[in-house]
């Protein structure tokens, strides 16, 4: 489980393809320290396990269906990655419950400075299949990041973002048109199951 908060950004230095499944290497710092093999780490939203870990880097490996139901598909070497490690079980929430499980692929449709605040404005197209998850002032996870839905207009969200989260993750190296890797509250999610349940 995770939190949406972003420890570090690192950077993909190797995809290497085997068959129809492909390895990743990510070189980061602050994650690594203390990072085992098999522990879980969040990648740009994506729940993976890491292995050959070193002081300065780590991989992972990516099944056919994690790569093309991603953002990992845009993916190249020198790309940046938000990261977060698992939450201890002594931690504390900082944003909401993250399950590191992509539920869509949505599309950076437009991200601008909001001249009078130094924010920006992030605008998201997102799949039909999330779009009963999604509420206004509710959660979001876009790339990771522990946002909340500032605006909701058809199959567009909007979410307001701070110049610290502007500078400490991923967002900054993305344009118009990138996919982005979705994951919508799951306790929407649980909820609906619960009420359809309860049908007769």
């Amino acid at each position: 489980m995770f939190t949406g908060i972003i420890e570090e950004v690192g950077q993909i230095t190797r995809i290497d393809v085997q068959g129809e499944n492909r390895r990743i290497t990510v070189a980061a710092q602050l994650v690594t320290p203390g990072l085992h093999t098999g522990d879980s780490v969040c990648v740009s939203g994506c729940c993976l396990t890491a292995l050959d870990i070193t002081p300065t880097s780590f991989d992972a490996d990516l099944a056919p269906e994690t790569w093309t139901r991603t953002s990992f598909s845009r993916l190249q070497p020198g790309g940046q990655v938000n990261l977060e490690r698992s939450m201890p079980a002594d931690g504390r929430f900082g944003g909401h419950i993250v399950q590191g499980h992509v539920d869509g692929v949505g599309t950076l449709r437009r991200f601008t400075q909001l001249a009078e605040s130094g924010n920006w404005w992030l605008e998201i197209e997102f799949p039909a299949e999330i779009e009963r998850y999604l509420v206004f002032k509710g959660s979001i996870t876009i790339e990771g990041i522990s946002l909340t839905i500032a605006r909701l207009e058809g199959r567009v969200c909007s979410v307001a973002i701070i110049p610290h989260t502007y500078e400490a993750t991923n967002l900054r190296t993305l344009i118009a048109g990138d996919p982005v890797n979705l994951e919508a509250d799951v306790i929407a999610k649980y909820v609906e199951r619960l009420m359809v349940a309860r049908q007769p």
